[in-house]
């Protein structure tokens, strides 16, 4: 039974902007201030999607992390 939902979207621009900039799940865990767990930030990477709840906290520990003002539009494809 599934509601149709596509859950896995492949890999997402967060990955990419990551590896660019040598970063590590744990380096966004780090930097957050919110819970943010190593699995969000390995799933958001993956491409599985996630609630707008969890994007924004990755998207908030990648901003302070960096110290640079990303969107979701530039993390996530969907």
């Amino acid at each position: 039974m599934t509601d149709g939902t596509e859950r896995d979207l492949g890999p997402q621009p967060i990955a990419g902007i990551m590896a660019k900039l040598n970063l590590k799940p744990h380096d966004l865990v780090a930097a957050s201030t919110q819970q943010l767990t190593h699995k969000m930030v390995s799933r958001a990477a993956k491409g599985r999607r996630l609630t707008i709840n969890a994007q924004t906290k990755v998207l908030n520990a990648l901003n302070a992390a960096t110290g640079k003002n990303y969107s979701l539009r530039d993390l996530f494809n969907y």
